[in-house]
């Protein structure tokens, strides 16, 4: 229900992965920024960057489900009832 949502609201499954690759990235830079600018230490500097790594693998999930809807949306369109044209009885 919340997959079809998001799909009819225009985000594809290439969005997704798009962002899960960036979060990557963002982890990386989180950890850095947190480890140069503030002075609370390393291990105020890990926790940010393991609270931002948590977000690729949710938007590789979502990357997944939409995926999957977009497949099953595609094969709805193109399969034909092989009863279509059988006569009752």
């Amino acid at each position: 229900m919340i997959v079809k949502l998001l799909h009819d609201k225009g985000l594809r499954s290439e969005h997704a992965y798009t962002v899960a690759c960036l979060t990557i990235g963002l982890s990386v830079a989180s950890w850095v920024t947190s480890l140069k600018v503030e002075s609370a230490g390393i291990d105020r500097a890990d926790r940010w960057g393991i609270f931002v790594a948590t977000w690729p693998a949710t938007w590789f999930g979502l990357g997944l489900a939409l995926a999957q809807y977009e497949d099953g949306e595609d094969l709805h369109e193109h399969v034909e009832d092989p009863f279509e044209d059988v006569a009752p009885g």
